[in-house]
């Protein structure tokens, strides 16, 4: 089952102090990177320039760093924009813009747990507002043990409503995933969401005005999801969008959710429709690789972060190439 690796966290025995004027300093020069890849996408042609950013999210990669850890290698390694952690920014008397922050908040257990976690809330999206940080995402588990599928519906409606209600007081946007392969929705005694049709119910029944799509083209592709469906979406419903290839030579319906692989690895999952419908409804939000690879997290982290932008940099390559 997929994990729930959005946040670049600092435990507090390890998170190191960065001054404001250091960060923004660093942050500035990850930005400076990111216009010069969006220089090189120009030279190169593209017909309509991209709005969405090369994203940095360590977590995705098995790599452990802290905020200003994940900052110096989206620098090094030209990232556009890195994963930003909402309680590291919330300690910041200041910030400045990140790709999105992992949700903070457990809705998918029980009710004392959820109280909890939004009794916290506030605080995190505080910080993230000072920093500018607008956009939160998270997934959702697609089958449960004990609740049938309107049951489980109509709490995931509830609880996530309180929580976009939340985000929305301090200027946020929530994205939420669902899970595709069949491998995790059948696991369990009764299916959940996990297509983005119904995603767009659970969205519709929230009916806060500020919760869209957190889109994978892993589970974009485990659906049977198709680039006529992402068109059919207004970009600023997309929040933000993570990007996999598939193994080869693995039955569909037999692939774990975290055997995964870096984007056009494989060439399996066709990332050049997914990016290009999505630069066609105008989504200008982070692109994040989330491999779950084994390989990747065996990569010092340099190496690591030095393959996933290659990976990304090919696969925004192909927008515009590709149209089905």
């Amino acid at each position: 089952m997929k994990r729930n690796a959005a946040k670049t966290e600092d435990s507090p025995g390890t998170r190191a102090t960065l001054n404001r004027r250091e960060f923004i300093c660093r942050a500035a020069a990850a930005a400076v990177a990111g216009s010069v890849l969006y220089a090189e996408a120009m030279e190169a042609g593209d017909s309509k320039p991209r709005k969405m950013t090369i994203d940095l999210v360590c977590g995705n990669l098995g790599i452990a760093a802290n905020q200003r850890e994940a900052l110096e290698l989206a620098t090094r390694h030209g990232f556009e924009s890195v994963g930003a952690d909402g309680a590291y920014l919330a300690s910041l008397p200041d910030g400045i813009v990140f790709g999105a922050a992992g949700l903070p908040v457990e809705f998918r257990r029980d009710q004392a747990r959820f109280e909890a976690d939004m009794k916290g809330l506030p605080k995190i999206a505080a910080g993230l507002q000072r920093a500018g940080v607008s956009r939160v995402s998270t997934w959702l588990m697609p089958c449960d043990d004990t609740l049938p599928y309107l049951q489980n519906f109509h709490r995931h409606a509830t609880r996530l409503r309180e929580v976009a209600i939340t985000l929305k007081d301090h200027g946020a946007r929530l994205g939420l995933e669902y899970v595709g392969p069949k491998t995790s929705w059948a696991s369990r005694r009764y299916t959940f969401i996990h297509t983005l049709a119904e995603m767009q119910d659970l969205i519709a029944e929230i009916n806060t005005g500020n919760v869209g799509f957190l889109l994978d083209s892993w589970h974009w592709w485990h659906a049977g999801d198709s680039a006529a469906d992402l068109r059919a979406l207004k970009g600023d419903a997309v929040i933000a969008v993570d990007l996999n290839d598939a193994p080869a030579g693995v039955p569909k319906d037999q692939m774990p959710d975290n055997r995964r692989e870096l984007p056009c690895a494989t060439g399996v999952i066709d990332v050049g429709a997914f990016l290009t419908a999505l630069n066609e409804i105008g989504y200008d939000g982070p692109v994040r690789a989330e491999p779950f690879n084994q390989a990747v997290n065996k990569m010092s982290k340099d190496d690591a972060c030095a393959a996933t932008a290659a990976a990304l940099r090919k696969a925004v390559s192909l927008i515009g190439q590709s149209r089905s």
